[in-house]
């Protein structure tokens, strides 16, 4: 289930014009680049506040309320105006369930727009966590291309203090993005990833299943 919230025009103007998906002003390392059909992929390491894109994607609690991790990294660059919106978000429908994604603006990020979804927390892999985070993601994607953003950015969503293995996240959240770009959800995906370690599963994964790195753009 898609769910669309957008706060009215004249909350997002700005005043000068922002470059679109951007990496370089993100990363730590070179970033690695691959073609999936007409859409690319990249994988870096680095701050994902910083991405210049259409928008990026927050690992958020159920109440929208801002956390630790991603989740409070975002808050803070983004300003008091997006926990007013998340706020707002819960006020009209409650709190988000595991799996699906809410949008709202992005403030003061480069970002035009927060995609805001839940992950499921690991409980030892029986409470279908692999179904639940695959969703996540695609929530995400299609509700990106709902809203004509085309270049956006996730983080390592459940990978943190939700506990889900590192080593079984990555090939989901690697085929969910392929499955996306396969069906034009999205024209560039970018998967920025804070710490090195979670950077070098995502980049050997990657490699495994994609082969060579193009470089990035």
């Amino acid at each position: 289930m898609i769910e669309l919230f957008i706060f009215k025009p004249e909350q997002t103007r700005r005043t000068c014009p922002r470059p679109r998906g951007t990496v370089e002003k993100t990363m730590t390392v070179q970033p690695l680049s691959y073609r999936l059909g007409a859409g690319r992929l990249i994988v870096a390491q680095g701050d994902i506040t910083a991405y210049a894109g259409d928008a990026i994607v927050n690992a958020a609690n159920s109440e929208l309320a801002g956390g630790g991790g991603v989740d409070g990294a975002i808050h803070r660059a983004a300003g008091p105006r997006l926990l007013d919106a998340c706020r707002e978000i819960v006020r009209e429908r409650g709190p988000l369930p595991p799996g699906q994604a809410v949008i709202t603006p992005g403030f003061d990020l480069a970002a035009q727009h927060v995609i805001h979804t839940v992950g499921p927390i690991w409980r030892g892999g029986k409470a279908n966590e692999a179904g639940v985070l695959r969703d996540a993601y695609l929530s995400c994607l299609r509700l990106a291309a709902a809203n004509q953003a085309a270049r956006l950015a996730f983080p390592a969503i459940s990978c943190g203090a939700y506990g889900f293995p590192l080593e079984l996240a990555v090939p989901i959240a690697l085929a969910a993005i392929a499955r996306g770009l396969g069906e034009n959800l999205a024209a560039q995906v970018s998967l920025i990833l804070y710490s090195a370690n979670t950077f070098q599963a995502f980049a050997a994964q990657a490699e495994a299943r994609l082969g060579e790195p193009a470089g990035a753009q």
